[in-house]
């Protein structure tokens, strides 16, 4: 991390006043007392001089801030350019740690600047949190959930279209293997569709066990590569595709209904039954059999997670009676 004239402020590496202000961020203000205290000891304040860069842009992203006093902008590499500010109470830099990746823009205090550092001394955050696992599972939740709601608010922080928004989207909300968007982003977005009809469909391949058995995971995840990709293209934009849970996809469709949902559910299977695997599998006879299952708003569900539920469990219910069926919630009554 690149740093200029940023030093340990002795004045205030008291773990109490460490624990308040992690209390305080709202990364951690679920965390117990005893957590924060964990977490104080492994932190430390540092105090800068107005104007003085924290971090360039393609550093390593091995901490993450808290403001204790002052305030810290947020500069694009390219000129500078202010795309957000953070204040006392904010924190930023959790993006880079927790994901392991360079920070893509700079960053620089705005005025003489007190900040918390986590982790301190220059150790690694495993090493930081080797001795209490429970408390990093912990924060790895509460950093998406934080995540989430800072994009929903992200116009009054950053320009929406900046690289840093871009950026952050994508490492929250999309899921590396397919290049869909994951379940994080269905789970946050579909509460909010909720106000018109919509259909979520959920699908499962009959025969994805068979594919991976015989050929292997990794020819399984190349499979599921190309049917996130073929699921991308008939949905277009008309509806959100979305990998939802391993094999399992998903996409909502806002304003189709009964009728108009089950003919786009047997589209899809027309289409994933034409999707060549032999390239990856050698077997020119080997065809993607898909068992969908389709929930209907209001009809099925008044809320998202009604919805989740009454769908996502069809897929193995049309398995077990042969596979390739279409199912609504009424259907396994």
């Amino acid at each position: 991390m690149t740093t200029t004239n940023i030093e340990k402020d002795d004045r205030r590496t008291g773990p109490a006043s460490a624990s308040e202000l992690l209390a305080s961020a709202s990364l951690f203000s679920t965390f117990s007392p005893n957590e924060l205290d964990f977490l104080a000891e492994k932190s430390e304040f540092i105090v800068c001089e107005a104007g003085k860069r924290i971090f360039e842009a393609g550093a390593a992203g091995d901490r993450l801030y808290l403001i204790a006093s002052g305030s810290v902008v947020i500069l694009s590499p390219g000129d500078d350019s202010v795309l957000a500010e953070f204040v006392a109470g904010d924190s930023f830099g959790e993006l880079e740690l927790l994901t392991g990746t360079m920070h893509n823009a700079g960053a620089r205090t705005d005025g003489p600047t007190t900040l918390l550092a986590f982790p301190s001394g220059g150790a690694s955050l495993k090493a930081a949190l080797s001795e209490r696992p429970e408390v990093a599972a912990r924060i790895l939740r509460s950093f998406l959930l934080v995540i989430a709601g800072r994009t929903r608010k992200a116009n009054a922080l950053v320009k929406e279209n900046s690289p840093w928004v871009r950026e952050l989207r994508r490492q929250v909300y999309g899921d590396k293997l397919t290049g869909l968007l994951n379940k994080a982003y269905l789970e946050e977005n579909l509460p909010k569709m909720l106000k018109a009809p919509l259909a979520l469909l959920m699908m499962k391949p009959d025969n994805f066990k068979e594919i991976n058995d015989r050929f292997g995971h990794e020819i399984g995840d190349a499979a599921l590569v190309l049917m996130a990709r073929e699921l991308d293209h008939a949905v277009g934009t008309e509806g959100t595709a979305v990998r939802y849970d391993g094999n399992e996809l998903a996409v909502m469709y806002p304003a189709k209904d009964r009728v108009a949902a089950l003919e786009t559910a047997r589209a899809l299977q027309a289409r994933f039954a034409g999707i060549d695997l032999s390239p990856l599998t050698g077997d020119p006879g080997l065809r993607l059999r898909l068992s969908i299952g389709i929930a209907l708003y209001p009809e099925h569900g008044t809320d998202a997670e009604a919805l989740i539920k009454a769908s996502s469990g069809l897929p193995l219910v049309s398995r077990s009676r042969g596979g390739s069926l279409i199912l609504f919630p009424e259907d396994v009554v």
